[in-house]
């Protein structure tokens, strides 16, 4: 009898060290029944945040949401996941589907739920009916400054979206990626020039909400990237996105049923974002010829400037590349549709050496002369091709350098053989092109104005027996 009361004691002795030892897990238990005694006895109300609104549109609060719940210490919750952050051995912390982590405002304690059903997602906010009057407007407002301040402090999480095949169980079209591209203005191989004219036009275009609204203008602006291919336009596309820090939505048309499934896939688009559709001359080509395909031409042109922008959120880009504009209908360029071409050509001694400079960390070389001076009789390759061709050879810069002078000779030799077939159906462009259309397009202003002048200059001078012509221009002036 006296060995079994021993051991009682030692094992009620050993029971007492573990609870002091782990008081913090007492406490725990303590807190959380009385939260589930408090919750029994008074009445709750429960608020719903669902991700998408009643017209399939990305509900913006919920993103607000989502953000401040994932700020909140959620890592004393019973499960957490764990997922890799922006920064080398990141880790962040992410809600759970139908996890529910506790929040306090104002002495007052709510929970959210991270609903999901029926693969729609939903937040849903549960308060005492007697607090909701005293702080849900403040704790709403309270939401909103801690979601942008966590935004403010932190690099944003960009990301590429791209439209999904529509279910009958899910009005949510698009899925997401981490856009993790390193691509920035400072390594894709572009003409300096060119890249401040773009640069200007970005910050010009995100200072202009009121200056659009004033015109009567979405606050939108379009770009088309033209080029063959491997020139860079995916890359300055990436660029664009990290500079601006707008998330990428990326359009296969050919996932796209018809011109309704376009424009739900516009709706669900946001604010802050680029729309992006790629090799539209091949679709619109591949489109004529097929019957089976139901997404018209006039589906598209709505898609690039009809009402339905207005109603999707402003400062928006929209970009579309084409490997040749020669064979896109004149409707689809016309100004208010595409208000910036930017042509990127096959590879030029400056984005020769940028590429040199990024993958071979050299700035000179014995061997740019002769590069330079190859490329003036008009042999080239792409920058995609350049690139590969220094990053296999990139222990060695000059061997590297080589195997670039070689592709660029056999280039040369091969156009030289197929020069008797020569394509004179279209200028060749420079390589610093940035045509700017429409009412905001400064530049073109100012170079009609210097012709203006130029013209007014040659009607001033006095006009002979002979100038009859000049005549007849001066008087229909």
């Amino acid at each position: 009898m006296g060995f079994f009361l021993l051991l009682f004691i030692i094992l009620c002795l050993f029971v007492s060290i573990r609870l002091f030892l782990y008081r913090t897990t007492l406490v725990y238990r303590l807190k959380k029944w009385g939260h589930w005694i408090e919750d029994r006895v008074h009445v709750h109300q429960s608020l719903k945040v669902p991700e998408l609104d009643e017209n399939n549109q990305e509900n913006m609060f919920y993103r607000k949401v989502y953000t401040y719940l994932n700020s909140l210490p959620i890592e004393d919750s019973d499960n957490t996941n764990l997922i890799s952050g922006n920064k080398p051995n990141g880790v962040v912390l992410r809600l759970d589907d139908n996890q529910t982590v506790l929040d306090t405002f104002l002495g007052a304690r709510v929970s959210w739920t991270n609903r999901v059903e029926y693969c729609k997602k939903t937040f849903v906010l549960k308060m005492k009916k007697k607090d909701k009057r005293r702080i849900l407007q403040s704790y709403i407002q309270h939401i909103y400054r801690a979601a942008e301040d966590v935004e403010s402090r932190g690099s944003k999480e960009l990301k590429l979206y791209m439209n999904t095949t529509s279910l009958a169980d899910d009005n949510r079209r698009w899925s997401s990626v981490r856009l993790t591209h390193p691509a920035t203005f400072e390594t894709i191989a572009m003409d300096s020039d060119l890249k401040k004219k773009v640069k200007s036009d970005l910050d010009s275009f995100l200072k202009s909400k009121q200056y659009y609204h004033r015109l009567g203008r979405v606050w939108k602006r379009s770009y088309l990237l033209y080029g063959p291919s491997g020139t860079g336009k995916s890359s300055f596309i990436a660029a664009m996105a990290k500079y601006l820090s707008y998330d990428v939505y990326e359009i296969d048309l050919t996932k796209v049923v018809d011109d309704s499934d376009l424009k739900k896939l516009l709706l669900q688009t946001t604010r802050k974002s680029l729309i992006v559709v790629e090799d539209l001359d091949r679709f619109l080509t591949s489109n004529s010829t097929s019957s089976a395909v139901r997404l018209t031409l006039t589906g598209v042109l709505n898609f690039m400037d009809g009402l339905l922008n207005s109603c999707c959120g402003d400062e928006k880009l929209m970009i579309f590349t084409v490997n040749s504009k020669d064979k896109i209908d004149s409707s689809i360029l016309r100004p208010g549709r595409i208000d910036v071409h930017i042509y990127f050509p096959m590879c030029t001694f400056n984005s020769f050496k940028t590429l040199a400079n990024n993958c071979l960390g050299i700035k000179e070389h014995k061997l740019f002369p002769q590069v330079e001076e190859i490329l003036q009789t008009g042999s080239t390759i792409s920058p995609a091709e350049m690139s590969e061709l220094m990053i296999s050879n990139r222990g060695s810069p000059g061997r590297a350098l080589k195997s670039v002078i070689t592709a660029l000779q056999i280039n040369g030799e091969a156009r030289m053989s197929s020069s008797t077939v020569e394509d004179t159906s279209s200028p060749a462009e420079s390589s610093n092109v940035f045509v700017m259309d429409g009412n905001c397009s400064v530049p073109v202003v100012k170079e009609i104005q210097k012709l203006y002048g130029l013209l007014r200059m040659k009607s001033s001078k006095k006009i002979g027996p002979s100038d009859q012509d000049s005549g007849s221009v001066e008087r229909s002036r």
